[in-house]
């Protein structure tokens, strides 16, 4: 079987090649350091990325100008939100309403035509709320260095935050797993749930909107779809062409991770449905120090990352997967007891949210 290489050996590269181990999947991150070594690469190999955007080194460049790099055309398609938004709009499907901000575009036009509260948003990056500025109507003025770097959307008073991971192989048959609800705080996603029973009336809709996006892009792999939800409908905010932060409740959740979904994609395998196993509850670890009587609670499934902790990092997850809301009951109390006394809103969050689902 051919080497499937990595652009980027962060968490979702080692969680990756962690994916392939049971498949003896030979799968190597690389690193975007500048000493990193060039990979001896064989024509048959393959490539993927943990991420939308990389820096030019030698290892990163041969990788990239690889015949083999799935997906390649893609990537500078959606890392930058100019295009995405084009892409939105050319299929017709649900985002917020926006405009590019170029040298001639002036505050009182962005108002006029967006409303009253309009979000700047950094065209390539900027993730996790980073790069994004609400634009002060009393200023009166758009700050140079945003020109011709952002996008200007509407900001949207959405119900809720909701997301979809699926994924298309080679021949164009689409796979979905059920949308997970998300919290962010600050900005980073700090707690996703999935297999919520409310949330399946708008499974059709999302699927039917990341289906289109995968199609029209002849996509092989999986993408993440993040979006608003406004009573019954759905608008898109951003498309992540990669696996994602909100789909790691699959490693506890579902019969096939999303890490294995894209692996098998990718190098053309047998895909299948995943089968979900019950709620399960995903709990980001930012900025915290690691704690080992985590593993001490039942059903906690711990996956740390082994990064250096500074606040608000992602340093690891912790998955619940259970077969109803009463059994996830104590791990989550246990869970609030081992971790800042600011992750007592999170856990406050997935069991409000929880409330009315099976016991």
């Amino acid at each position: 079987m051919s080497t499937i290489w990595v652009l980027g050996n962060g968490q979702l590269g080692a969680m990756m090649r962690h994916a392939g181990l049971p498949l003896a999947m030979d799968v190597r991150p690389v690193s975007f350091a500048p000493e990193a070594p060039v990979p001896d690469m064989a024509p048959d190999d393959l490539v993927t990325a943990e991420i939308e955007h990389w820096p030019e080194t030698d290892a990163t460049r041969r990788l990239a100008d690889h015949p083999n790099f799935v997906n390649r055309p893609v990537f500078g398609r959606l890392a930058d939100r100019l295009p995405q938004k084009q892409l939105l709009d050319d299929l017709a499907i649900d985002t917020a309403p926006w405009r590019a901000v170029d040298t001639t575009l002036d505050c009182h036009t962005l108002f006029r035509e967006l409303g009253d509260r309009v979000l700047l948003k950094r065209r390539r990056g900027g993730y996790d709320g980073k790069g994004q500025s609400w634009l002060d109507p009393r200023e009166g003025t758009i700050p140079d260095d945003w020109r011709g770097a952002a996008i200007a959307e509407r900001g949207i008073p959405f119900d809720e935050e909701l997301s979809l991971v699926g994924a298309r192989d080679r021949q164009g048959r689409l796979y979905f797993y059920p949308l997970a609800l998300n919290l962010h705080v600050g900005g980073p996603l700090h707690a996703s749930l999935a297999g919520l029973d409310r949330l399946a009336p708008l499974q059709q809709q999302a699927e039917t909107m990341l289906g289109r996006i995968l199609g029209e892009l002849d996509y092989v792999g999986v993408m993440a779809m993040e979006c608003f939800r406004l009573g019954e409908r759905l608008m898109v905010n951003e498309l992540a062409p990669r696996v994602h932060n909100s789909g790691h409740w699959t490693q506890a959740g579902a019969s096939i991770s999303q890490f294995e979904l894209h692996l098998r994609a990718v190098a053309g395998l047998p895909m299948a449905t995943p089968a979900v196993k019950g709620p399960t509850v995903m709990i980001n670890l930012l900025g915290t120090d690691r704690n080992d009587a985590w593993l001490s609670i039942p059903q906690a499934e711990l996956y740390w990352y082994g990064k250096t902790v500074r606040p608000g990092r992602k340093v690891g997850h912790i998955n619940f997967c259970s077969g109803g809301r009463a059994s996830l009951e104590s791990p989550l109390s246990a869970l609030r007891d081992l971790l800042p006394d600011r992750y007592g809103r999170v856990i406050d969050w997935v069991r409000d949210n929880l409330k009315g689902e099976a016991a």
